[in-house]
C-alpha cells in the first residue's frame, strides 16, 4: 500500500503551470514539523516536495499562499533523470490526490468578507423592495 497523509505549511505561493498535453500541474514543498523533540529538545522540520495536478493545481493556487496549512493524502513517486555531466539524480515526491485547505481567514479579512456580503445583501434587499413597490 502506498499512502501518505501529510499536513504543513506552504513554504512558497503556489503556482500553476500548463505542459504541452494541456493539463495543469503546480509543485509546492511543504514544511511539516515532526511530532517529537530531537536530542537538543527542538521539533526539526522536513520539507516535503508534492506534484499537484489539474483541478487540485487550480483550486490550491487561487486559494492558498505561502505559510497556509495544508493537508495533502496522495502517494510516493520515485523517477530519475540523467544531467548533462551523466550523473543520475533520484527524486522522491508526493503526487497529491486530495488537499485539504486548514488555515483560516485573519479576524480583520473575516470580518471585512462577513460586512461585504452583508451590504451586498442590504442593496440586494432595497432594490427588491423598491421594485415591490413599483410593481404595486
Amino acid at each position: 500500500m502506498n499512502n501518505v497523509v501529510l499536513v504543513g505549511r506552504l513554504t512558497d505561493n503556489p503556482t500553476v503551470s500548463t505542459m504541452d498535453n494541456g493539463k495543469k500541474i503546480t509543485s509546492v514543498n511543504v514544511a511539516v514539523t515532526r511530532n517529537y523533540k530531537n536530542t537538543d529538545g527542538i521539533y526539526e522540520t522536513d520539507f516535503i516536495r508534492c506534484v499537484l495536478w489539474n483541478g487540485i493545481a487550480e483550486s490550491t493556487a487561487e486559494y492558498c499562499k505561502k505559510g497556509d496549512v495544508i493537508g495533502i493524502k496522495g502517494r510516493l513517486q520515485s523517477s530519475s533523470y540523467e544531467d548533462e555531466n551523466q550523473k543520475i539524480h533520484y527524486i522522491t515526491e508526493v503526487v497529491a490526490e486530495r488537499v485539504t485547505f486548514l488555515s483560516s481567514k485573519p479576524k480583520e479579512e473575516k470580518t471585512d468578507t462577513l460586512d461585504k456580503t452583508l451590504n451586498q445583501e442590504k442593496k440586494g434587499n432595497e432594490k427588491n423592495n423598491k421594485k415591490k413597490k413599483a410593481d404595486k
